[in-house]
């Protein structure tokens, strides 16, 4: 059973795990919520549209793959994780593992003068997890990714074009390389009210681009935070390689790093998917004594 997670839990397991990428696509306990239509080729057997039901708002996304073209066309396990965190988190906030960090989120958003929410998802991938956030939150996403990535997220992105704006949100696609701060700087200045996330931490060489662009955009006002308030990042992450545990303790430097939720593992793994928090190092702190002064 899926928990929410104790602070302990999150990387510190002694087995490499092999990237495989047949074997991690998509939990099976999920095969209940999503059809696999690989049955629609148009000739390409390159081309795949995986469908995700959403229960909060009783619509299907539907996503293209295209696995030969490299990791950043399929949909991996972190993602479907994400994904169905956000439809829970709709249908009973009050048990959602993310209802104090989109209560921030929305704060932020108030102080910046209402209107929808504005998310970044980095590394989206496919987009799946930013399709669906905009879906089942009403919110304004920001999908990105590599240049050559970004023309499947626009196709993604158009295919569910209805279903967004049916539940009242809006996506939009953009380039960014991590690292880049040309490219960081022409996304962030949108006034973003949380970063989102899932399976990006698997090559040890990005490790440092990934961070440095999550301190630009957390910590050095990349996203125009509003007042005192600064976005958190929410990262959903299937451990698959002991060396990830690096990019964990370079990250604690910088963030305070905390295990929100625990997903059940897929059949045949010994380990689930976990959804982190980053925030702004010692923020965690300052809410907690503003609320104890609150309290008094």
């Amino acid at each position: 059973m899926a928990t929410a997670a104790p602070h302990s839990q999150d990387d510190s397991d002694d087995d490499d795990i092999e990237l495989n990428p047949m074997r991690v696509l998509l939990p099976a306990e999920e095969s209940e919520e999503r059809e696999t239509a690989s049955a629609r080729r148009d000739g390409d057997s390159n081309l795949e549209i995986e469908q995700h039901y959403l229960h909060s708002i009783k619509s299907t996304v539907k996503i293209r793959q295209l696995p030969s073209e490299g990791l950043s066309f399929k949909l991996w396990p972190a993602a479907t994780t994400l994904v169905n965190l956000f439809d829970r988190h709709v249908i009973d906030p009050t048990t959602s593992p993310l209802l104090s960090t989109l209560t921030a989120a929305a704060a932020a958003r108030a102080d910046r003068c209402g209107g929808k929410l504005k998310i970044l998802e980095i590394g989206s991938g496919t987009g799946l997890v930013g399709i669906a956030a905009a879906a089942v939150l009403g919110a304004d996403v920001t999908v990105t990714d590599l240049p050559h990535v970004a023309p499947n997220l626009q196709f993604n992105a158009e295919l569910n074009a209805g279903v967004v704006r049916c539940g009242g949100g809006a996506v939009d696609v953009a380039p960014l390389s991590w690292g880049e701060e040309d490219d960081v700087e022409t996304v962030a200045g949108r006034g973003f009210d949380l970063v989102v996330a899932s399976d990006v931490v698997y090559h040890d060489h990005l490790y440092d681009p990934l961070l440095k662009t999550l301190r630009w955009l957390l910590l050095l006002g990349g996203t125009e935070p509003a007042g005192d308030r600064k976005p958190a990042f929410v990262m959903a992450h299937l451990r698959r390689w002991k060396k990830d545990s690096t990019f964990f303790k370079r990250a604690r430097k910088s963030f305070d790093v905390e295990a929100i939720y625990v997903d059940s593992p897929s059949e045949g793994r010994r380990i689930g998917v976990t959804v982190y928090r980053f925030t702004a190092k010692g923020l965690r702190n300052e809410k907690l004594a503003s609320a104890k002064a609150v309290d008094v």
